[in-house]
């Protein structure tokens, strides 16, 4: 199984992410846990994304697409992986589909989590990260929402798009998600 979740911030991707993830035995690839940990390791690369970060901002497409490569190029993605922060506008879901390509790879599903702004913004608030503040909430939900309906629009199109409701509780969006993907190997 290969999918990616799609929502704004605090839409609940990391928790319904790493119930799939269990649930299919695959990896669960966190864009947000790359860039930390990139940041935290103090590399060249890792100051420059803590500039973006730090801002609200999001990392240029080139520098992801690189983190993306080369996470799918590892062993532990061959059975199929889980994508959470990536993509996050409809030309990151074509070079990811390029890539895909390229690694002889097919998305199956993408998973949207369909969340109120006043939702993310509690969600995000409570979460308790040093950079969860709220101007910088509402940086990253203008982004997402600039970014997300091109999204939408290109799996939709494709034929990918799983419409989910995210603003119910996480067993309930999780009920929802296991329907929506039953039948899908």
């Amino acid at each position: 199984m290969r999918l990616v979740i799609l929502g704004g911030p605090g839409a609940g991707k990391g928790t319904q992410a790493k119930r799939l993830s269990t649930t299919f035995s695959i990896p669960w690839i966190s864009t947000g846990e790359l860039l930390r940990a990139a940041i935290a390791s103090g590399s060249e690369l890792g100051q420059q994304v803590q500039t973006y970060v730090a801002q609200g901002e999001l990392v240029p497409d080139k520098i992801m697409i690189q983190f993306i490569r080369d996470r799918l190029m590892q062993p532990d993605t061959q059975v199929g992986w889980l994508l959470d922060g990536y993509p996050r506008t409809a030309f990151q879901a074509e070079e990811l589909d390029f890539l895909l390509d390229e690694l002889g790879q097919q998305l199956d599903k993408a998973l949207w989590l369909e969340v109120s702004d006043a939702m993310l913004t509690e969600r995000s608030l409570n979460r308790g990260r040093m950079d969860d503040t709220l101007e910088i909430i509402n940086r990253r939900i203008e982004l997402f929402r600039e970014g997300s309906l091109p999204l939408v629009d290109y799996y939709e199109f494709r034929d990918r798009l799983l419409r989910i409701d995210g603003n119910a509780s996480a067993n309930q969006v999780q009920q929802e998600i296991a329907e929506a993907l039953q039948g899908i190997d």
